[in-house]
């Protein structure tokens, strides 16, 4: 994993526990188990959104439900 992914990997385990609430959740924690739906997939991605400066697809966290997963799919956004 380069740095720059680890860095949007710390940002989106980040983003995820704020907009999920919960602290305990990590890199390979699962968006669907943690409580995730539609809602929060688009108040996480438009915080991405913001953050990374690039167009993050909502499709991505449903497709890639963790965090590691999905800073993987945003990596190769770029």
């Amino acid at each position: 994993m380069t740095s720059a992914t680890t860095d949007v990997l710390d940002l989106i385990v980040s983003t995820y526990r704020e907009t999920l609430r919960r602290d305990e959740l990590g890199p390979y924690s699962d968006f669907y188990e943690a409580g995730g739906d539609s809602m929060v997939a688009f108040q996480i991605v438009t915080r991405l959104t913001a953050a990374l400066d690039v167009e993050v697809p909502i499709a991505l966290v449903f497709a890639c439900p963790t965090p590691a997963d999905l800073a993987t799919a945003v990596g190769d956004l770029d």
